[in-house]
């Protein structure tokens, strides 16, 4: 069993983002397994080859389907997978519904399994990622908490502390390897035509906002009135955000902003460097925020990364956008100088290695 194969299961563009670091440092055991959640070259392709993963060995190509479809096709076509090669552990990240099959799928097949960023609570039932990462969380043979305040919350579970390490978060280990040095920058900021310091940057994704054509349509809105005083908006549109926005008919708002297709990782974390404010409701960008020492408006009813706020972030909802940047884009020198005195809560850098270590160890 020790020498044996880890499948390392992903399915969406953070998951690429924050298992990659984790898949080189197990080496050549590593299986990687593509659900095909995020299937387009935009969404992962690109994040494949960036961040040297390359083509994954199994690929299942199940997408554009339901939560609840995606989920059990997903746990059953893993649990074929497995059944004539069995693994000698299951890798998950975080609270997709790729996460939430992958180990599903491991439970049932008796495979240990270890959860990669567990321990996020944000306590708001309405989000189906917390259901996801709970239900995760309670099936996982070893826990990666990536702070202590995630430990603490794994704790409050009963969840029994010999199953849990406090490794850091392996999206500072994907920014550190893949931040463009200044030249980067420089050809990201000529690319998209803005100035350093002098934009705003914007994402968003989330069920709770793109979902609801009202709250869409606040959201562009109070970016629209950023763009209109004179801070120009570069929205780096999802396909979900796009879609929900043609069929509510809010084309008249996202005119008002720079509205580009979805961003390479570099791009985005050059971008990011760079912007004055960062306004989205994107979890991995409140991580990131913290590494690049860049201001952050979260737009969500709740967030599972408390550690940011009151520093690098601060929750807002929708129609309180315009109100809420002004502080932050009044000095925006002095706001990015504070920042950089600040630590990130992620860790050091070296989350992957420590979460590769706990999954060698499971299976030794």
């Amino acid at each position: 069993m020790s020498g044996g194969r880890i499948a390392v299961v992903f399915g969406t563009r953070p998951e690429i983002v924050k298992l990659a670091g984790v898949i080189h440092a197990i080496g050549d055991r590593a299986w990687t397994v593509h659900t095909g959640q995020h299937w387009d070259d935009r969404m992962a392709g690109s994040f494949l080859r960036d961040l040297g993963i390359g083509v994954p060995r199994t690929v299942l190509g199940i997408s554009g389907l339901s939560r609840g479809v995606t989920l059990g096709q997903t746990t059953a076509a893993l649990t074929e997978l497995w059944t004539p090669t069995r693994p000698s552990a299951v890798v998950v990240q975080g609270d997709t519904t790729t996460a939430l099959a992958g180990a599903l799928a491991a439970n049932a097949s008796e495979i240990p399994l270890v959860h990669i960023e567990a321990g996020l609570r944000s306590y708001d039932r309405a989000m189906p990622e917390e259901h996801n990462r709970v239900l995760v969380d309670c099936l996982a043979d070893r826990c990666a908490a990536p702070t202590e305040l995630c430990r603490q919350n794994l704790a409050r579970e009963a969840i029994d502390g010999e199953r849990v390490a406090v490794t850091g978060n392996t999206v500072v280990d994907a920014v550190n390897q893949l931040m463009p040095h200044d030249d980067g920058v420089t050809a990201a900021l000529v690319a998209y035509g803005v100035e350093r310091d002098r934009f705003v940057l914007s994402t968003f994704h989330r069920p709770e906002n793109v979902d609801d054509g009202a709250r869409l349509a606040a959201v562009l809105t109070g970016l629209g009135r950023l763009s209109a005083s004179g801070w120009p908006v570069v929205l780096a549109i999802h396909p979900r955000t796009a879609a929900s926005a043609a069929r509510a008919g809010l084309e008249g708002p996202l005119s008002a902003l720079q509205v580009v297709p979805p961003v390479d990782y570099q791009s985005f974390l050059a971008l990011s460097s760079a912007a004055a404010l960062l306004i989205s409701d994107s979890g991995g960008v409140q991580e990131e925020v913290s590494v690049l020492k860049r201001p952050m408006l979260v737009v969500r009813r709740s967030t599972e990364r408390p550690e940011v706020l009151g520093t690098f972030a601060e929750l807002i909802q929708p129609e309180e956008i315009a109100d809420r940047a002004i502080p932050w884009l009044a000095d925006v020198a002095g706001t990015r100088d504070r920042l950089a005195l600040v630590p990130s809560p992620y860790g050091d850098g070296t989350a992957s290695a420590r979460c590769a270590e706990l999954v060698l160890n499971l299976v030794a």
